[in-house]
């Protein structure tokens, strides 16, 4: 893989090295062989995560880090271009991203220390996640002033980003054949209030750091009954809450126990959110460089692992992300080329 061929048709290359979640290695060991030919790099791997770091005594470090992980190829490989479109899996997703973290490997004299993460598995179950490895087990390699993650953003700044928290909440009842229900309490029947609770809801839209989220609370799954012929005893109602930046986990978990006073909540899983850090100096003169005007990340990104280690993070990156994982998935050229003229001007 050569460092100094067009940014274009680097992510073709890329995109044509199949990764899907867990197989990495092919894609891993690609990138670590080009980048150990840099001698201005130090270059470390943990499994198919590796790290490239600069070591010029800058007054300030940048991370810029990136998942080498697709979802399932769908019959989208080999890549292909047409007019300013490359198809192929994982091009918006984010290998147009990673595209450009290996053509800023070649400045040698960057304006900030320099340090590039290239990781597995976040596709799947956060427990694989290898920027989180890497959080837990090498957090010196990962540390920096400020982040960027070059998730597809379409070229726009998404600042910090929402948690989420997975509760099961539970309606409970006694057990009776349905021939004489009156001898029972319907469980399913008493799921009626957790439901009316969440319609009745008015999602809080706060502003954190000059951004506007918007939360969402919702179920996402329901599950009760025995038979056909039984009054069920419990039913549960598996709820998601996508909480704004303003609020930690243990705030988040509290509000819904309060908003299901009454049921048993029993929570599942949960992530913190990220607070956008667009105040820092080093973001200011990003955002300066990158132009419009920054929207808040209304999901959950790895961007939040950063914040944990107190580095500011933003989502900046060439891909649309309302085309991710899609079969016909596809990345317009011209926005890869601009993403590494903004990031080239960034630093340096």
């Amino acid at each position: 893989m050569r460092l100094d061929q067009d940014v274009r048709t680097l992510t073709a290359e890329l995109v044509d090295i199949a990764s899907e979640s867990g197989q990495e290695k092919p894609l891993a060991d690609a990138v670590e062989a080009a980048l150990a030919g840099l001698g201005h790099l130090t270059v470390d791997r943990d499994g198919a995560n590796i790290v490239a770091r600069t070591h010029l005594g800058r007054a300030e470090r940048v991370v810029v880090a990136g998942h080498l992980d697709t979802v399932p190829i769908a019959g989208n490989l080999p890549s292909r271009v047409e007019g300013d479109r490359l198809y192929g899996c994982g091009g918006t997703d984010m290998k147009s991203g990673v595209a450009v973290q290996l053509k800023l490997a070649l400045l040698a004299e960057p304006n900030r220390d320099l340090t590039l993460v290239f990781y597995d598995c976040e596709e799947i179950e956060a427990a694989r996640n290898g920027l989180g490895l890497l959080v837990r087990e090498h957090p010196d390699w990962v540390r920096g002033d400020f982040a960027v993650l070059m998730e597809p953003t379409a070229g726009e700044i998404e600042g910090g980003c929402q948690g989420t928290v997975r509760a099961e909440v539970v309606a409970t009842g006694v057990r009776a054949h349905s021939a004489r229900s009156w001898l029972g309490v319907n469980a399913i029947h008493g799921s009626a209030e957790i439901l009316n609770r969440l319609i009745a809801l008015e999602p809080r839209k706060p502003v954190v750091d000059g951004l506007a989220y918007h939360e969402g609370v919702n179920a996402v799954l329901i599950n009760g009954g025995h038979a056909g012929n039984v009054i069920p005893d419990e039913c549960v109602v598996t709820v998601n809450y996508r909480f704004a930046p303003d609020r930690s986990e243990e705030q988040a978990q509290a509000y819904l126990a309060e908003l299901f006073d009454g049921f048993e909540v029993r929570i599942v899983d949960s992530a913190p959110g990220a607070r956008p850090g667009l105040d820092h100096p080093i973001a200011a003169a990003f955002t300066a460089i990158v132009g419009g005007t920054p929207q808040a990340k209304v999901a959950w990104t790895d961007v939040a692992r950063f914040s944990a280690l107190g580095v500011p993070a933003v989502n900046y990156g060439p891909g649309d992300p309302a085309l991710a994982h899609k079969r016909d998935e596809y990345v317009e050229l011209s926005k890869i080329v601009e993403a590494e003229r903004v990031m080239t001007t960034w630093l340096t």
